[in-house]
């Protein structure tokens, strides 16, 4: 459950952030709160869920 997963931001619709996995293309969207997020996230930033928290990830 607090394994690393990494997502790309696909859309922001408002207050909210569609997310997809980055390893799961298929998988649905994952629509989370803006304010769960850095400051900095826009469309097509990559991030990392680590530990009921995200960052941006300097992955690419």
């Amino acid at each position: 459950m607090f394994e690393r997963m990494d997502y790309t931001v696909t859309r922001i619709d408002g207050d909210y952030a569609y997310l997809q996995l980055v390893n799961d293309l298929d998988a649905e969207p994952k629509c989370v709160a803006r304010a769960l997020l850095p400051d900095s996230v826009g469309e097509g930033t990559r991030l990392a869920y680590e530990m009921m928290q995200y960052r941006v990830s300097q992955e690419q």
